[in-house]
């Protein structure tokens, strides 16, 4: 009789663990398991670090997290190449790092699978505006004309010199 409790018990606790909950029904979130972090995720995680050293004025470890960024997102973007968003980060980082080719390219090559693409259309708009193309930059603006948020509003006081560029 002992035994079987003990056996009841036990059954229990390896049916309701995390590593045989993840292991057998492809890990749904439940039993406190965590997901693996992506390259992606941990290559947006430094470009918002280096975005809280802008704000302190700590331009040394910002660039550092930014090349860190770039690390992480290059090995995403092997992975999974036709993602807009990796893109972005990887022209936004180049760019944060005056890398303003590596960006332009980046950026170009978001826009290739997505065009309307709201980030990639403002940070490249701000990219032109930094480079002198003042036209380029009106040409992103045009394209997010139409989309009511804050990042035509941001980029239109960017190309006014109302307002620096931020990121």
């Amino acid at each position: 009789m002992m035994y079987k409790k003990f056996l009841t018990v036990l059954l229990f606790v390896i049916i309701t663990s995390p590593v045989f909950s993840a292991g057998s029904s492809g890990g749904s979130g439940s039993g406190g398991e965590t997901k693996p972090v992506s390259q992606y995720q941990i290559g947006e995680k430094m470009i918002n670090k280096a975005k809280k050293f802008e704000k302190k004025n700590k331009a040394d470890k910002a660039q550092k997290h930014y090349k860190k960024a770039i690390g992480y997102l290059l090995k995403h973007n092997k992975k999974f190449p036709a993602d807009p968003n990796t893109l972005n980060y990887l022209g936004f980082a180049h760019r944060k790092i005056g890398d303003y080719e590596n960006a332009e390219i980046y950026y170009s090559m978001g826009l290739e699978l997505d065009p309307k693409h709201v980030g990639i259309n403002e940070y490249m708009g701000e990219l032109f505006v930094v480079t002198n193309r003042l036209d380029k930059a009106k040409e992103r603006l045009a394209v997010l004309k139409d989309c009511k948020c804050k990042e035509y509003k941001d980029l239109k006081l960017v190309i006014e010199g109302k307002k620096e560029s931020k990121y």
